[in-house]
């Protein structure tokens, strides 16, 4: 995409208050968390009830017909596997042409359908989820963490997430497909490459074809289902009347394949090891259904001994290779912006024209882009919908979903939107709150658009000032003023501490999470970096949007990788982080087409050239300014608390630069430079000015 329409979300409101935006007075506060006129709160107001009706009430149909393991020929000779869930009464299908609801697997049907088998098991979704909901660990234990995760089990993210037979008997036929290359499917995994958009065009025709088929369909999915979900409806196929997808990526470079230049290494040298395991399991379903081909399963395995280990080849080679002579045309496909492997992993998501509803979290693995993903839908707000919890990939820290004053259970919003968009019943879901995004230190809160507006990004200098609230490698000031007297250089060093942070909770899906000194508290991985924090506020304030780190670097060696946390800092110490971002030296140009500047120039959201022929080695013990790209969020911090900058020189396992930067770094010390003349300061959406 040329042109963002994120840029546009943000240079709209930078036109608009320009006046404004970088005033030195108090500046206005952000709109109250109200939705927009004529759309309901998080709760679902006067709707909610019908909604959860709907799944939870009498169903249309009492019965589930599977046809297992259908084979479907595409245009190239490669052979698909489906399988097709039909809804019935009196032991036979319905006679009735059904919308249909499609979802494209990557790990394996067989194996998900198991799973989703188990929540039809009586008592499960009725008793069990619920009791498992209400057990935690001991408070004081270390370990409350575990509790926000089971507390999510009967919020409906189950039933959501899996291939729900629900919807079955709700009057939907449910199609499941394993996409080329895995699970039961022939041909070799393309790794989101166009084969496999082509693949979920074909399949959707062969849907619409069929005799229990009216010609509506649904895509739907989580995670790599949630992937493949919006790269089948970036094309505008008339036959999708919806999507609805749960932690999902529109863009997996800017999230985890190598943000600023960081490979997203505790995720993407394990993902697709676990994909490739799976994709080696017998098709059992064809024995079952009797659809067992010899010549077809001898075809399906000459093509996984021809490519055993997808993309593994890749990952080895750019932590293997000590200069760009070594990488081989693959690892140099991934960071070329033109190769089809790079243009296959973003979603052209101006492009979808199906009503959109979509479920992430600040800190889940694809957490960068989902408000840049709603706000590049080109669709009404009716049409799309977005809820952004403060979770991981695991959840997405939606517990309490389906409790009073809670958004409804992810289950029945799922429900809801696809009775509206492929039944066309006015059950009031188009008019359900346009962002409903919990705000990290706050509640949850209802929102007409991202960022909260009116708002103002104002400079948060660096300072030597010591704050006297961390036991840091440095204890600096943070202030809306430069301070700074004199140049004092800061050095910080690469260090393995970032294993207890918030960042590797992220990248590990949530799981370390369990643990609070690591997960709630940056303390610990504090004690190897850079601290810079502010006096206390006053009243409730907000941050909201994107966050910018202008630095002033002195490298020692050609390359060098620096990391940045934003960081909300309770009166009894605690360190808890609310963004992050990173950025390795030599790819620091800046693609101004895709950049968000403010009145005033400072950049609001630099867009890097993920291009190794625009690599820049930096000139050894020359002060060199870098601009760092942190994630989007939305927060508060309360009365008495304070707002902390952290910078680091590593955060492994979320981060790992490739093998030839490491090399031109050699992991030595870095420099911070705090230099009057030529300041370093965040660039920071807040609601009110910190004083101090």
């Amino acid at each position: 995409m040329e042109a963002r329409a994120r840029t546009k979300q943000f240079a709209r409101p930078a036109l608009l208050f320009a006046a404004t935006l970088f005033c030195a007075a108090t500046v206005s506060p952000f709109a109250a968390a109200e939705p927009p006129a004529g759309f309901t709160d998080i709760t679902g107001g006067p709707y909610a009830a019908s909604w959860t009706a709907a799944v939870d009430g009498p169903q249309p149909y009492s019965q589930i017909f599977p046809d297992l393991a259908i084979p479907v020929t595409m245009s190239d000779g490669t052979v698909i596997k489906l399988d097709v869930e039909r809804p019935g009464n009196g032991g036979r299908p319905v006679d009735e042409k059904l919308p249909t609801i499609v979802e494209f697997e990557t790990y394996s049907k067989i194996a998900v359908n198991l799973a989703s088998a188990m929540l039809q098991i009586p008592g499960i979704d009725e008793v069990l989820l619920p009791a498992l909901a209400s057990i935690g660990a001991p408070p004081g234990s270390g370990l409350e963490g575990l509790t926000d995760l089971t507390r999510q089990l009967d919020a409906g993210l189950l039933q959501a997430a899996a291939h729900n037979f629900d919807l079955v008997k709700g009057g939907y036929n449910l199609v499941h497909v394993d996409i080329r290359g895995t699970g039961t499917s022939q041909g070799q995994w393309q790794l989101f490459g166009d084969k496999e958009r082509q693949d979920a065009a074909e399949v959707i025709d062969w849907i619409t074809q069929q005799p229990w088929s009216n010609g509506s369909v649904a895509v739907k999915g989580t995670s790599a289902t949630a992937i493949a979900a919006l790269r089948a409806a970036d094309r505008g196929n008339p036959a999708i009347k919806a999507v609805f997808g749960f932690v999902p990526s529109a863009d997996l470079i800017d999230d985890i394949v190598i943000p600023g230049g960081g490979v997203g290494f505790g995720f993407a040298a394990f993902w697709p090891m676990s994909v490739n395991l799976a994709k080696f399991a017998p098709d059992v379903e064809s024995i079952i259904a009797g659809r067992f081909d010899p010549a077809q399963q001898l075809q399906w395995f000459k093509d996984r001994l021809a490519d055993p280990l997808t993309f593994m080849d890749v990952v080895a080679n750019a932590f293997t290779a000590m200069n760009t002579g070594q990488l081989t045309p693959k690892t140099r496909a991934l960071i070329d912006p033109d190769s089809d492997l790079r243009k296959g992993m973003q979603a052209d998501t101006e492009k979808i024209t199906a009503p959109t509803f979509l479920a992430s979290a600040w800190w889940d693995i694809f957490g960068s882009t989902p408000t840049d993903t709603y706000n590049d839908l080109a669709l009404p707000t009716e049409q799309k919908k977005l809820i952004v919890g403060e979770g991981f990939h695991a959840g997405a820290g939606l517990a309490g979903f389906g409790h009073p004053g809670m958004p409804p259970r992810l289950d029945v919003l799922q429900r809801a939107w696809f009775d509206k968009w492929l039944k066309g019943i006015d059950n009031g879901i188009d008019k359900y709150s346009p962002l409903t995004l919990k705000q990290q230190g706050g509640e949850w809160t209802s929102a007409p658009s991202f960022p909260r507006a009116p708002g103002t990004h104002q400079r948060m200098y660096l300072n030597d000032r010591r704050s006297g609230t961390a036991n840091s490698l440095y204890d600096g000031g943070l202030s809306a003023d430069p301070v700074q007297g004199t140049i004092n250089d800061l050095t910080v060093a690469p260090s393995l501490l970032s294993v207890c942070s918030r960042d590797t909770s992220r990248i590990w899906a949530g799981i370390p999470s369990i643990i609070m000194a690591c997960d709630q508290d940056s303390r610990i991985w504090e004690q190897n970096g850079l601290t810079f924090t502010s006096s206390p506020v006053t009243e409730p304030t907000v941050l909201s949007g994107p966050i910018n780190a202008h630095l002033n670097t002195v490298l020692d060696h050609p390359d060098g990788y620096w990391v940045v946390t934003v960081n909300d800092v309770f009166p009894d110490g605690r360190s808890r982080e609310i963004s992050s971002g990173q950025l390795l030296a030599s790819i620091r140009q800046i693609d101004e087409a895709k950049s968000i500047r403010a009145a005033n120039g400072d950049y609001i959201r630099p867009e890097y050239y993920m291009d190794l022929d625009r690599r820049e080695p930096v000139e050894p013990g020359q002060p060199l300014t870098l601009d760092i790209a942190l994630d989007p969020t939305d927060a508060v911090l309360q009365p008495g608390h304070r707002l902390r900058i952290d910078i680091y020189a590593s955060n492994l396992p979320k981060g790992l630069p490739p093998m030839l930067a490491l090399v031109d770094s050699q992991l030595a010390p870095q420099h911070l430079r705090l230099d009057p003349g030529q300041p370093s300061w965040v660039n920071v959406p807040l609601s009110v000015t910190i004083p101090g």
